[in-house]
């Protein structure tokens, strides 16, 4: 019994460096309250604090998402059409179409209050964590779909009032590569980043 206590002693002070994750809730509480907390700071007019939100946004949204699991789920069956160089492009700009598309709509936050209702554990590194925004004209729910890899939990998809971002992105996606080729949507793509 002595032995025992004394390996798992060894095992606690020689090993300071091991570091749990924390539970998928945990991880996106602390993660929307970040964002909750830039919005909070400063004036919503001047043009530099506005970048400068967007900048730290960006910053949380890097930590929060798998930006390579959300890639491949979204594309499905085609992300074995992209080359490993292809890949490397998408999900870039993938995830530049996306902040184009939901950053106006996060900057647009008024107060609302954000509830975290249910953690549900589908697997060892497999959650969903339920949320939901109570607004005036009702609670929106949205569902976080999580992944964890190298000891951290990260966000795959989203699902908000039951409309999954995976199965959006895919419908739309796969339209595109069923008619052209994976260059032609990394081209569409990188127009798009353009434009914006």
């Amino acid at each position: 019994m002595k032995k025992i206590a004394i390996i798992l002693l060894i095992f606690l002070f020689a090993a300071p460096s091991v570091v749990f994750a924390d539970a998928p809730l945990q991880t996106v509480e602390k993660r929307v309250n970040e964002v909750l907390s830039v919005l909070a700071e400063g004036s919503k007019d001047d043009k530099s604090i506005l970048e400068k939100k967007k900048d730290q946004i960006r910053a949380i949204s890097n930590e929060m998402f798998d930006y390579i699991e959300l890639s491949k789920r979204t594309l499905g069956r085609n992300w074995n059409k992209l080359s490993v160089e292809q890949r490397k492009e998408f999900v870039p700009l993938y995830r530049d179409l996306l902040e184009g598309v939901y950053m106006d709509r996060i900057l647009a936050y008024k107060d609302e209050k954000v509830e975290y209702t249910n953690e549900k554990l589908f697997s060892n590194d497999k959650a969903e964590v339920q949320t939901k925004v109570i607004a005036p004209s009702g609670d929106i729910p949205i569902f976080y779909r999580m992944i964890q890899k190298d000891n951290k939990w990260k966000v795959y998809d989203v699902i908000i009032e039951g409309v999954s971002l995976i199965k959006n992105y895919r419908s739309q996606f796969n339209d595109i590569l069923n008619k052209q080729t994976p260059e032609e949507l990394i081209k569409t793509l990188q127009e798009k980043a353009k434009a914006s």
